[in-house]
């Protein structure tokens, strides 16, 4: 469970003073693992914003040092009048180069485009129970939103605090941004609260079974 003072989907806010929470369960005794699970957020401002997401994703295995993944997530949209739902399909690619880790993503949203993004992160360790995680990292939209261009960038913090062994608490802050002519920046202020500049944090509670 969670709650973050903006709501930012791929670069753009889409709420403000959210609250969300997730149940997953993970597959092992399969040809390799599957994760599925549902996500549910509610916006309480600028409008009543609400998301449901169902998804499922397989961890392939590793390649040439690489960890691959891959995934589908339906989106549905409750109380949002007008917006259909839609169905993703993600590749994630994931490898610790020593210093920093490196991630990158590609998203097709079905009946949408393409949604591609890459980023680094570093952990540094406090204590035995907390540390600090930092990371940067740039995205680009091929059609997703429209027009094709570098979508965003950003630079977060954040600082998992183990509680025992199946308890996290995580406080994070986030900074988006996105030039002008990128595009999160053109299409952010046609979405109603929306904008691309935006620093906004939040706090999450994450327990294992």
């Amino acid at each position: 469970v969670g709650y973050d003072t903006d709501y930012v989907f791929y670069g753009v806010r889409l709420a403000r003073d959210s609250v969300w929470g997730d149940v997953n369960y993970t597959f092992d005794s399969l040809a390799v693992p599957i994760n599925i699970g549902v996500w549910y957020l509610n916006g309480i401002a600028p409008a009543n914003y609400d998301e449901l997401d169902i998804y499922a994703s397989a961890d392939l295995g590793t390649f040439a040092g690489f960890d691959v993944s891959i995934g589908y997530v339906h989106y549905f949209f409750p109380e949002s009048a007008g917006v259909n739902s839609y169905g993703e399909i993600g590749l994630d690619v994931s490898r610790s180069l020593g210093f920093v880790d490196l991630a990158a993503e590609t998203n097709y949203g079905i009946d949408f485009g393409w949604y591609h993004q890459v980023g680094i992160e570093k952990s540094f360790g406090i204590t035995d129970a907390i540390s600090l995680v930092v990371g940067t990292g740039v995205s680009y939209s091929d059609n997703y939103f429209g027009p094709s261009d570098w979508n965003h960038y950003y630079v977060t913090a954040s600082l998992p605090i183990e509680l025992n062994c199946r308890t996290t608490l995580t406080p994070y802050i986030t900074y988006n941004g996105a030039p002008n002519g990128w595009v999160a920046n053109d299409i952010g202020p046609q979405i109603p609260g929306g904008g691309a500049d935006i620093l906004y944090g939040g706090i999450s509670l994450s327990v294992s079974f």
